[in-house]
């Protein structure tokens, strides 16, 4: 019998960078349309320092580290956690659906970095090639 179990195994590292570069690419993309307008979306920018700034800073700094793999499981368990902050500040009083209250991606977004927190980031990523060039801090470990 044909065992793909052990065939598809072998790419898991690569399948989670995939997944850890493209959930982070879109995630930057919210923090930089809130920052600089861009992409276009027709929203007032958020005044700076305010909870919204705040959020946005996070999803692009936090995004463009997670592009590159670097410090993936604490910059991962502080956007999971802005994550969870936003849906149960602005989205779950509207509604208890998330379907209904917009929720839904940032339910989303805040279990896959949550995963990033306990796989770390797979293949191709700055902490993989520290890793190999020598000692890490404890708190890496």
């Amino acid at each position: 019998m044909l065992d793909t179990n052990s065939g598809l195994n072998r790419w898991a590292p690569q399948a989670l960078a995939v997944l850890r570069i493209v959930a982070a690419l879109i995630f930057l993309l919210h923090g930089s349309q809130k920052l600089f307008g861009f992409p276009p979306s027709g929203n007032p920018l958020p005044p700076m320092f305010s909870l919204f700034w705040i959020g946005a800073v996070i999803e692009l700094v936090g995004g463009i580290l997670l592009i590159l793999g670097l410090f993936t499981r604490p910059v991962a368990f502080v956007v999971a956690g802005e994550m969870a902050a936003a849906y149960w500040m602005f989205h779950a009083p509207k509604d208890l659906f998330p379907t209904n209250n917009g929720g839904d991606a940032a339910i989303l977004y805040c279990f896959v970095f949550l995963l990033l927190v306990f796989t770390g980031p797979g293949a191709w990523s700055m902490d993989g090639a520290r890793a190999q060039s020598g000692p890490r801090p404890s708190w890496e470990r």
